[in-house]
């Protein structure tokens, strides 16, 4: 058996064919090109198929496919994406008809998390949470080998938590959501706003370590919105660890002053969560998709 999986991102369309004992025996990027539209989009993500059927030969498959946003319960159509052309469209039933099998979907987060609980940093854990620091920001949710999806299917949406009713508004309607706190695409808009610079992150965290006045104390407070953030999550949920993943995680400050600011801000005196950075790379939404295939 042969999973066979799809990242769906706002830029690009990763796929991948992936073994039971999660090693990738294919892989390969296209872009996603959402400017042209949704039926363009889908015209995308069949091609791609293609391409992993093709790999698959005579071998049996499954399919899956990782999202931005979710599937609604109730009229089944995809909802929370920053992926514009997505929004409120049938994508699930629009795809088994072209494709004519099965097309499990699930939120990029969620294939983020799980990836991670079964072949990563989280693996041997029982309960995980998967945080994406990218661009945006997302969380999964993976209990004993199994993603959390919720009521609402909104289970780990970490990003959308307010923790400064009175900060930037956020495209989903609320002010101050992690997301425009502590994202990438946040950070370089906070910098902005902040000092009158158009700035990129990675140059933002060179100015820091080289002692700019600015970006000592931006990336302070960075730190102290990350601590809030995460000390919130672990009060209510208490993971066995936390996984991050995306652009943001790989500044290494966020494994120690980061982690400060966790232990200031907790409900508990000692703060014993592992926080930790990803093993799995930019592989681990496209591995996730296809462990959610049918």
């Amino acid at each position: 058996m042969l999973k066979l999986g799809i990242d769906l991102g706002g830029t690009k369309i990763e796929g991948a064919a992936v073994r039971e004992d999660g090693s990738v025996c294919f892989r390969k990027r296209i872009p996603t090109e959402q400017d042209r539209g949704y039926a363009h989009v889908l015209d995308r993500i069949v091609a791609m198929h293609g391409m992993l059927m093709d790999q698959a030969g005579d071998e049996s498959t499954t399919f899956g496919i990782g999202t931005p946003g979710a599937l609604s319960l109730k009229t089944g159509r995809l909802k929370n994406s920053n992926t514009q052309c997505l929004l409120d469209q049938p994508i699930r039933e629009d795809l088994e008809k072209r494709l004519g099998r099965p097309v499990a979907i699930q939120n990029d987060a969620n294939c983020f998390a799980m990836a991670e609980a079964l072949y990563g940093a989280g693996r041997g854990k029982d309960v995980v949470f998967g945080v994406i620091m990218g661009t945006g920001c997302g969380g999964g949710i993976v209990v004993n080998g199994h993603v959390l999806t919720g009521l609402q299917a909104i289970a780990g949406e970490w990003g959308h938590m307010s923790i400064d009713p009175a900060g930037p508004p956020c495209y989903c309607g609320m002010r101050g959501c992690v997301e425009t706190l502590i994202s990438g695409g946040g950070l370089e808009q906070r910098y902005r706003e902040r000092f009158g610079t158009k700035k990129a992150l990675p140059r933002i965290v060179e100015a820091y370590r080289n002692n700019d006045a600015d970006a000592q104390a931006f990336m302070q407070t960075f730190f102290a919105h990350f601590g809030r953030a995460m000390a919130n999550l672990i009060t209510i949920l208490d993971p066995d660890c936390v996984v991050l993943g995306g652009g943001v995680s790989n500044i290494d400050e966020l494994y120690s002053l980061g982690l400060d600011q966790v232990r200031r801000y907790a409900f508990h005196e000692h703060v014993e969560t592992p926080i930790l950075k990803h093993q799995l790379g930019d592989s681990a939404g496209v591995i996730g998709a296809a462990w959610t295939g049918r």
